[in-house]
């Protein structure tokens, strides 16, 4: 699917929710590029600094809500006074460490917030694409050298991976129970679910993620600290799963095909999946310094050692490629993060938009994805 196509978001009304998180402000950048009114929905930007600020986010909104999708009114009433043709959630706790000390919040902003997020979609009464964005940790992870695909088995161990398995299972009883695609004619809604890996780029400053971590160290000359440095995850720049919510959202704008409505894996290609050793290397070579150490025995709560995505439904249904190697996205990522730290005090706007604009302009499988050691 060609990037032209996202002209059918062109003078669309778009609900994001989470539009001040790491994802959300990029795609709130995007949206807005592509000629939509965007709406966001979320509360205050959880890190400081933060792309949302640092990017100006909110002077390219049609309108914001700083409110929380636990508040069910207040988000329904949000849906009414926009009316969004389009609807991405994005909002959610996203941190699978802070899934630990927080298990109830995680369980209630992630679950609750989708459930309401529907229940608001389904009071509106009108047509409607909603794109529900959970997380490759979705999966029971089997550890298959293909990647898990989409109509593998749900599950999860920690609270962070149950809660979005459990988004995934409520969004498909939503989608069976009252917005059925085959009766489509009748409620003009569309529900897909959208599942993606472990995101890069400029603008993320989450607590316990390496790239933000490795950055902070890099900028202080300090040795990046790694806690498991042989784990494998299936990285990929940011605009990356963008561009496949985005293409998943304009297919299911412009027709009425049954399939759209379903779940889908967007990663980078099998075999792609760097370690995380690999990819702190790669942006130490791209600063142009620096080195890893491991980090103290302490307990550490338990994490996957091995995610893989199979991407091939996306590939062929949707025709979606990965446009970026892990070589390009580890420099992109380490550019911007330069530029952030030359001049904090500049907007990052430009950073974004030129990344946008290139990744636009990228031609699909120029570029070997094969991990470079």
């Amino acid at each position: 699917m060609s990037i032209g196509s996202f002209d059918s978001f062109r003078g669309r009304s778009v609900l994001i929710t989470g539009h001040t998180g790491f994802k959300g402000s990029w795609l709130a950048l995007w949206l807005h590029r592509l000629g939509a009114r965007v709406t966001g929905y979320a509360l205050a930007p959880p890190t400081k600094p933060n792309n949302f600020v640092s990017a100006g986010v909110a002077d390219v909104l049609a309108r914001g809500y700083h409110a929380d999708t636990r508040d069910a009114a207040t988000l329904r009433q949000a849906l009414e006074e926009t009316g969004p043709e389009v609807v991405f959630h994005l909002a959610a706790q996203a941190l699978v460490r802070r899934s630990y000390g927080e298990a109830a919040q995680t369980y209630e902003t992630n679950v609750m917030g989708a459930v309401n997020l529907l229940e608001g979609v389904r009071s509106l009464g009108r047509p409607c694409v909603v794109v529900v964005v959970t997380s490759d940790h979705c999966y029971e992870n089997m550890g298959r050298p293909e990647g898990c695909r989409e109509t593998d088995r749900l599950g999860g161990h920690d609270p962070y991976s149950a809660s979005k398995a459990a988004v995934e299972l409520l969004t498909a009883s939503y989608r069976r129970s009252f917005f059925p695609p085959e009766d489509l004619q009748r409620h003009g809604v569309k529900v897909a679910t959208a599942r993606a890996g472990n995101v890069i780029g400029g603008g993320d400053w989450a607590a316990d993620r390496i790239v933000p971590d490795t950055m902070k160290a890099l900028a202080k000359n300090e040795p990046v600290l790694l806690r498991n440095p042989r784990s494998i995850r299936p990285w990929q720049h940011v605009l990356e799963p963008l561009s496949g919510y985005l293409t998943l959202a304009s297919r299911m704008l412009e027709s009425d095909e049954v399939a759209w409505c379903s779940a889908w894996n967007f990663g980078p290609p099998t075999g792609a999946e760097p370690t995380v050793a690999t990819l702190v290397e790669a942006l130490c070579r791209s600063w142009g310094q620096g080195e890893w150490r491991m980090a103290g025995n302490a307990e550490q709560p338990r994490e996957e050692h091995v995610m893989r995505l199979c991407i091939d439904k996306a590939r062929a249904q949707l025709e979606w490629e990965p446009r970026w190697s892990f070589a390009q996205t580890a420099e992109r990522t380490c550019r911007w993060y330069r530029a952030y730290y030359e001049t904090p005090e500049r907007s990052t706007r430009g950073l974004c938009e030129q990344d946008i604009s290139e990744y636009e302009a990228a031609p699909v499988n120029a570029t070997s994805h094969a991990v470079v050691a």
